[in-house]
């Protein structure tokens, strides 16, 4: 592959994720309960550790946390679609055994934003997952819900990582 092949590809999206790779401490809000005007926040710690799969067209982080005095494992999977530009983001964990329905999405000036709709508690609900203040050490990530198809979001997680020590 020439070198102006190689520089396109990596300017399609395909490295927006690159930033991931490596082990993080993570530091959790969660909002205790969702679309219920709630204002009480759990705050929890966890690791996590992510690492690059398919040639570089994904990505996958396996998180430990405590949650409710449960221990949880968590698993992340971002695959690249080199046709439409565009990242899916997939969720299981040790809880459900299953993957939640995909967030597509992508990265504008150092923000990405994904986008999906999926139930909760016997309704659809959009959700929006933010990744921002992206640097080498540190990452902000929140998601939201809207139950009126958009208009309005309620963040109901928050999770600071910071790029743990080698």
């Amino acid at each position: 592959m020439s070198g102006a092949a190689i520089q396109q590809q990596e300017k399609d999206g395909r490295g927006d994720f690159d930033f991931i790779v490596g082990r993080w401490n993570v530091h959790h809000r969660r909002l205790r309960e969702r679309l219920k005007g709630c204002t009480d926040w759990d705050e929890f710690d966890g690791t996590t550790e992510d690492r690059s799969i398919v040639g570089g067209l994904g990505n996958i982080g396996e998180a430990a946390l405590v949650l409710n005095s449960r221990s949880l494992v968590a698993t992340s999977l971002r695959l690249f679609d080199p046709q439409t530009r565009q990242w899916s983001v997939y969720f299981t964990n040790s809880m459900q055994g299953t993957l939640s329905p995909p967030m597509t999405g992508g990265f504008t000036q150092g923000r990405g934003e994904f986008y999906a709709q999926e139930p909760f508690e016997g309704k659809q609900v959009f959700t929006r997952l933010i990744w921002s203040d992206i640097t080498p050490t540190s990452i902000r990530w929140e998601q939201a819900f809207s139950a009126d198809g958009g208009r309005t979001w309620e963040t109901n997680w928050i999770m600071e990582l910071t790029r743990q020590q080698e």
